[in-house]
């Protein structure tokens, strides 16, 4: 058994759904399980369409019907006009529209996870039919069936005994079952998500379930960089790392591959490989046992709009034992991750993400028992595996307000 990851780049278009055909039809894909994205952008758009039906805009209506012609375009490049995948995803779209119409629930997240869904859905029976199309025998499966997690909307944990008796009870196609990443549903058979970039996720969670010989990621890149060519010039391929170093790098933000995706594949050894669609010829990255990393060079990692909040106590006093404590709860109940601590006798400094914007009600809780100085719109930096002379230059023209060294660690907090 055999799982390749393709994100929604690799998707995009008619173009490159073609290209992953190709890819595909190169290889044994024999016992094959396929994990797709939503065609790139379309979380996106789904996100928007969420917002306009919240704010009650005129312009929900025709947000619904520009996706479903981008999705028609993709079809009318891919198919004959008559084909019966205009039908199906007509009738997806029919969902959403009644989704919207009978909704009751107030709950953004509830919402946010029954319709981001359907990208992914979309995208999954788009490429199943083209590949039956060419002869390729593929078999659309919802992984909603299968992995089953509980109701922390937008980023669900997974129930893995259910899953996995689930997934091995399952029927597979002998060639290619092609299913969804990033989503699941719960004991209710609501749907729900797993957190943004998931899919990688879901590949883990197969593969650890079945026992599968390998993981490959399908990219736009030729591999794990180190660091983000979006946001670094000069970026190098990563060859070799270890799991180790793949949970580090994830931990701290990189790119690379969902944070989640690692740990399952390393309990059993598995390999991940992650490679460029565009150049499916190239060596790649693998991530495996190996205790190396492969060119032995820094990493480096940036995450924007950190927010810095620094709480002290209305008396002076701060004792970390109970104060710390039911700050660290208030924060988990507010869903706000923290990326950096520092602390000092009277106050505690916290870097942080608010993917679930809840910074506002979290400082407001706060403040009857602490004092709260809040700075939104900044940057941290990440640098593994650092040398003096990289870190030095590295760190010239930046504005940093905080500066940490642990290890082979350096993190900065900059303006």
């Amino acid at each position: 058994m055999q799982i390749l990851k393709f994100g929604g780049a690799s998707i995009k278009n008619s173009t490159n759904i073609k290209k992953v055909a190709e890819i595909i039809n190169t290889i044994d894909y024999s016992n094959t399980i396929i994990i797709v994205s939503a065609i790139d952008k379309t979380t996106n758009a789904f996100e928007n369409i969420i917002e306009l039906y919240l704010d009650d805009s005129d312009e929900f209506k025709n947000s619904i019907n520009e996706l479903h012609d981008f999705h028609i375009k993709i079809l009318n490049e891919l198919f004959t006009e008559n084909h019966a995948i205009y039908k199906i995803i007509k009738e997806d779209f029919m969902e959403i529209y009644n989704f919207f119409k009978k909704n009751k629930s107030p709950n953004y997240n509830f919402i946010y996870d029954q319709i981001i869904s359907y990208g992914e859905i979309l995208s999954s029976k788009i490429l199943n039919e083209y590949l039956n199309t060419i002869g390729i025998k593929s078999s659309f499966k919802d992984v909603r069936e299968l992995i089953k997690t509980d109701s922390y909307y937008r980023n669900s944990n997974i129930n893995w005994e259910v899953t996995k008796k689930n997934i091995l009870a399952a029927n597979f196609n002998p060639n290619i079952t092609l299913t969804q990443g990033f989503i699941a549903s719960n004991e209710d058979n609501f749907t729900t998500t797993m957190g943004r970039e998931a899919s990688d996720y879901t590949a883990a969670v197969f593969a650890y379930c079945l026992s599968a010989n390998s993981v490959t990621i399908w990219k736009d890149v030729d591999g794990i960089l180190n660091a983000d060519p979006k946001k670094f010039k000069n970026t190098v391929l990563l060859e070799k790392i270890s799991y180790d170093e793949a949970i580090e790098l994830a931990f701290y933000g990189a790119s690379v591959v969902h944070p989640k995706t690692i740990q399952p594949l390393q309990k059993k050894e598995i390999p991940l490989f992650v490679k460029s669609y565009n150049n499916p010829n190239a060596i790649g990255t693998c991530v495996s046992k190996s205790k190396e990393l492969f060119p032995k060079i820094p990493c480096y990692i940036l995450k924007e709009n950190q927010i810095l909040m620094s709480i002290s106590s209305l008396d002076f006093s701060f004792t970390i034992n109970d104060k710390t404590k039911s700050i660290l709860n208030l924060l988990s109940n507010y869903k706000i991750k923290i990326n950096l601590t520092q602390n000092s006798a009277i106050s505690l400094t916290l870097c942080v993400d608010d993917d679930y914007n809840n910074i506002d009600k979290l400082t407001n809780e706060l403040k009857s028992n602490f004092k709260i100085h809040i700075e939104k719109k900044l940057k941290l930096y990440t640098v593994r595996n650092l040398e003096k002379k990289s870190i030095d230059q590295f760190k010239k023209g930046k504005n940093i307000i905080i500066e940490q060294l642990y290890n082979n660690t350096s993190q900065f907090i900059c303006r």
